[in-house]
């Protein structure tokens, strides 16, 4: 399972529509989870309304919080993300896999129901997981960083606990140019390099949302190809580039 976990605080202003951008995500099968850390006032209700309709764009959940919350949203977010998908598989394969008229799992009888609902559980637990966290590092999120750090750490002690196989990358934007995303963790279970990684970032005035929404699809579909072919699959890492877009 796929997800983009971006956290921003909206109104993007470089390059294409990161909505346009969320779109061609879920036409990929990952989903695009938004948390806004927006401010007061009528920036941050514009702010707020782009947060939605990424979400909406990218078939996830879109949350407006609190800095002291944002640890606490996005595990939420993304144990939620992990059964919704595990649903929808479920009542799309539905007909085939219980020769039902049943459409969804609450047209099932409930001794059915009941079974459907452990394995959906076990499934939540134990099916490999991926999560590529986007950080929008523009001026305004300075302040927020802080908190973004502890999320994350937080985060991935949540996933250790899983049974199943978790791993995360983590992305922010922008890089040295206004519309450059960096990759600042490939594919990890480590929490060792967290700190390291907010002490090398620094923030910037642009927000290129879409761009960099463009850019972790990329990523997927790199490490998608780099899975199938063993020579890509052997290749030395480096240093936290991918060919030319990831700088």
């Amino acid at each position: 399972m796929k997800q983009i976990l971006l956290i921003t605080d909206g109104c993007s202003n470089v390059g294409v529509s990161p909505i346009v951008a969320a779109a061609n995500a879920r036409e990929e099968g990952i989903t695009v989870n938004v948390v806004g850390v927006v401010d007061q006032g009528a920036i941050g209700e514009l702010g707020a309304a782009e947060i939605a309709q990424i979400a909406r764009a990218g078939g996830g959940m879109d949350r407006i919080v609190q800095s002291h919350q944002l640890s606490h949203t996005i595990q939420m977010m993304t144990r939620k993300t992990v059964v919704q998908t595990i649903q929808h598989a479920v009542n799309r394969e539905l007909r085939q896999i219980l020769h039902s008229d049943a459409n969804s799992i609450e047209d099932l009888p409930p001794e059915q129901r009941s079974q459907v609902v452990q394995v959906m559980d076990e499934l939540t637990e134990t099916s490999e997981l991926k999560v590529a966290l986007l950080i929008d590092a523009s001026a305004s999120m300075k302040p927020k960083l802080q908190a973004v750090e502890e999320a994350i750490r937080d985060l991935m002690l949540s996933l250790q606990a899983r049974e199943g196989k978790s791993e995360i990358a983590v992305f922010h934007f922008p890089g040295r140019a206004s519309d450059e995303t960096v990759m600042d963790l490939d594919w990890t279970q480590d929490l060792s390099n967290v700190r390291s990684m907010f002490q090398r970032m620094q923030m910037r005035g642009a927000t290129p949302t879409g761009p960099a929404i463009f850019k972790v699809i990329e990523f997927y579909q790199y490490d998608k190809m780099k899975g199938s072919d063993p020579a890509l699959r052997n290749r030395p890492e480096t240093d936290g580039m991918l060919g030319d877009y990831v700088v």
